[in-house]
């Protein structure tokens, strides 16, 4: 598996599609982001950026490869262990995104609620973005694994359908995504760190359960 998440992570840096994805979230921090906000605020604004990006990601390494190059990798690792590889190199990436954005914000932003009034201690505030940021990049790549191969061929309808699930899995009440966002803007108003451990969890078990879904569609499905 080490190189199998060797050779998509390599895929994926060589063809520079990650440049979109990452530009956008780039471009999301730089416009909502400013100097001396309030930190809760503003972390749950950069988690809530990793959603459709890590959706992007993952529709980018899935469908990296040309037709005969996934089938000869298909045949040497396994169509479930090479998708999953993907699956993997994708959430990693964004990880690793999602880490960047969390320490620029703590570095920018102002440790104090909303009213600038009471202080909010940056380490547990720190955390607690890390864990908004993880359950968004789950669910994130939860939404990107069910809106492409193998459940949807067709590049239009796959982006179509991806689109049309980021919105609701980050606003519906009841999503993980949500819930995490939220606790970190209701925190920020009375100044408290709300740690989104439930929310981590449950995004963790969709996410879990999508991949295990999709990899043993995928030698039926292609």
């Amino acid at each position: 598996m080490t190189a199998l998440l060797r050779y998509r992570t390599a895929l994926l840096v060589r063809s520079q599609h990650w440049l979109a994805p990452v530009l956008l979230y780039a471009a999301f921090l730089a416009v909502g982001v400013q100097w001396g906000q309030p930190v809760l605020d503003s972390l749950g604004y950069a988690a809530a950026g990793l959603l459709p990006v890590t959706a992007w990601l993952v529709r980018l390494c899935v469908n990296q490869e040309p037709p005969a190059a996934r089938t000869v990798t298909a045949a040497a690792a396994g169509p479930a262990r090479a998708h999953l590889a993907a699956l993997l190199a994708a959430l990693g990436c964004a990880g690793l995104l999602g880490t960047a954005g969390t320490v620029i914000v703590l570095v920018i932003s102002r440790p104090t609620g909303a009213d600038h009034a009471v202080r909010v201690p940056l380490l547990p505030a720190g955390i607690a973005g890390l864990l908004a940021a993880a359950c968004c990049v789950l669910l994130g790549a939860a939404v990107g694994a069910l809106c492409t191969r193998p459940l949807l061929h067709r590049r239009g309808w796959s982006l179509a359908a991806t689109v049309s699930a980021v919105l609701p899995a980050l606003v519906v009440d009841g999503s993980p995504a949500n819930s995490a966002v939220a606790g970190l803007v209701t925190g920020s108003r009375t100044g408290t760190v709300q740690m989104p451990v439930l929310a981590v969890v449950l995004a963790l078990a969709l996410a879990a359960a999508t991949a295990a879904l999709t990899c043993r569609l995928v030698p039926l499905r292609g």
